[in-house]
């Protein structure tokens, strides 16, 4: 069922999302006394008789946050989350909240309930990638792998990444912030030697991302891991002895759009730790850290949402703590 049709108008949006979730509520689950409420940033909501049913129609994926909420501050007893894609990830995440939450899939007028996925299988570096880990040190940037991609940062951003041509087989660094930059910076310096070109490249980004830098595209790109970098570089921020980053539960999409990230530790006692870094006020960070926990591989690690002291708000710390084995919040001052 499309719930977005043609129109720009967002209003004109709102209302055919809040009409499909009516019609999937009605056919479904045999509620006709329902009044889908509008203005839900990611789809549409609603009640009846304590059950809270969540239509989510924009990026799914990240949804499950948003339907919490709505329920939560609507004093629903259960929730019914419905979307058309990612539903397995939305099972997987909402089976680690005590609340009754159950995750359904849309296909055009039918709903089934969704089996959650397991998470992404562990992939390893290529080897013919990992002979660039010295160059990226060199050049001064920090070694980071996720889901078998070899990059280099610097306080956070992506500045380098090893690739394999798909038409050739060959194995390069490509050095650049995102996809776009790297072949525009490949074209204006195909001749420069990568360690030149990524040394150059790490000196102007470090110094846009230093503290108390102007305001610059370089420093407001990927803000939750250069609060992570801080982080490991001081772990008694967030209670911890020893710091180092992760992999997150799923690949990014882009570089562009903000997601939490995810770091690994101890605290003083030896207890494992999880910490998931976010900037700004992200409804799903909650489910998305319960997903971090369950890729570390420890249920029994303390869960840790780090974010900047104006971020931490109530909603956050009531969704942490309705987990099946809560979190906690980590306000970090400036």
């Amino acid at each position: 069922m499309s719930t977005t049709a043609n129109s720009g108008d967002p209003d004109r949006r709102a209302r055919l999302r809040g009409l499909a979730l009516q019609a999937l509520v009605r056919d479904n689950f045999g509620v006709d006394s329902f009044s889908a409420a509008v203005g839900l940033s990611r789809g549409a909501a609603g009640a009846h008789d304590g059950v809270a049913y969540v239509l989510v129609d924009e990026s799914a994926e990240r949804g499950l946050g948003a339907a919490l909420a709505w329920a939560l501050r609507n004093e629903a007893s259960s929730v019914r989350v419905l979307a058309s894609d990612s539903t397995g990830v939305l099972a997987r995440r909402a089976a680690e909240f005590a609340l009754d939450v159950s995750v359904w899939h849309v296909d055009e007028r039918l709903v089934v309930e969704a089996i959650a996925e397991p998470l992404p299988e562990r992939v390893a570096v290529p080897d013919e990638h990992l002979v660039f880990v010295d160059v990226i040190g060199s050049a001064g940037a920090e070694v980071r792998v996720e889901h078998g991609v070899l990059a280099g940062e610097v306080v956070g951003l992506e500045v380098c990444r090893a690739v394999t041509d798909p038409h050739t087989g060959a194995h390069r660094l490509e050095v650049g912030v995102g996809a776009h930059d790297r072949e525009a910076f490949g074209m204006l310096h195909g001749d420069t030697p990568t360690t030149e070109s990524l040394a150059r490249i790490v000196e102007v980004v470090r110094r846009h991302r230093a503290p108390g830098a102007d305001p610059h595209p370089l420093n407001r790109l990927g803000a939750e891991r250069a609060l992570r970098e801080r982080l490991i570089a001081e772990p008694a921020l967030a209670g911890l002895a020893r710091l180092e980053a992760t992999a997150p539960p799923v690949p990014r999409a882009n570089l562009k759009d903000p997601v939490p990230c995810v770091a690994t530790g101890v605290d003083s006692n030896g207890r494992s730790a999880v910490v998931v870094c976010s900037v700004g006020i992200d409804l799903d960070l909650v489910p998305f850290a319960a997903d971090a926990r369950l890729a570390a591989g420890d249920p029994d690690a303390r869960l840790l949402l780090a974010v900047p002291s104006r971020d931490a708000v109530p909603l956050t710390e009531r969704l942490a703590a309705s987990l099946r084995r809560p979190a906690s919040v980590v306000p970090v001052a400036p």
